[in-house]
């Protein structure tokens, strides 16, 4: 059975708040205002790219994802981070952009990718267990030449 993401939203407000505040608590670097939420954020480097992510290592921030969000700014994206490998996959309700999704392993490899198109409650699933999911806006890794296989660095906790 697998976990899905991206959920049409939380149970409770307070738990949307609880959640938020915890995000705050935590005191990771540059946080930044992801809709509602203040998360993290960190560079990557894919190839010879450099990219910026929105870290989602929260039951709230991994559900609530780039729920609503209306633009990503260039070379910007949202990492999702599991505390161990996963086999979550993830929809697209309440997602207007089309977004591009890379499954990563915990070494940092991409597994596999699946673009994903607005307001679906279509699966996208990694092709093994991962530690990491990366949302970039649709097409991006086609662009720079980033396929299955390449390692990305600067993951929070890689192997």
């Amino acid at each position: 059975m697998h976990k899905f993401y991206r959920a049409a939203g939380l149970s409770s407000p307070a738990f949307f708040w609880a959640g938020l505040l915890l995000v705050a608590a935590t005191g990771w670097a540059r946080p930044v205002l992801a809709q509602a939420m203040l998360l993290p954020t960190t560079q990557l480097t894919i190839g010879p790219h450099k990219v910026w992510v929105e870290i989602a290592a929260t039951e709230a921030s991994r559900s609530y994802g780039l729920m609503n969000r209306a633009s990503l700014p260039p070379n910007h994206g949202m990492l999702f981070v599991f505390d161990t490998d996963q086999d979550s996959c993830f929809w697209m309700k309440n997602t207007p952009l089309p977004l591009t999704i890379a499954f990563i392993n915990a070494q940092g490899d991409i597994l596999n990718m699946a673009d994903m198109q607005p307001h679906t409650t279509d699966t996208h699933c990694p092709a093994a267990p991962v530690r990491y999911a990366l949302e970039m806006a649709q097409g991006w890794f086609a662009t720079h030449g980033i396929r299955p296989r390449t390692t990305v660095y600067g993951l929070p906790g890689a192997q």
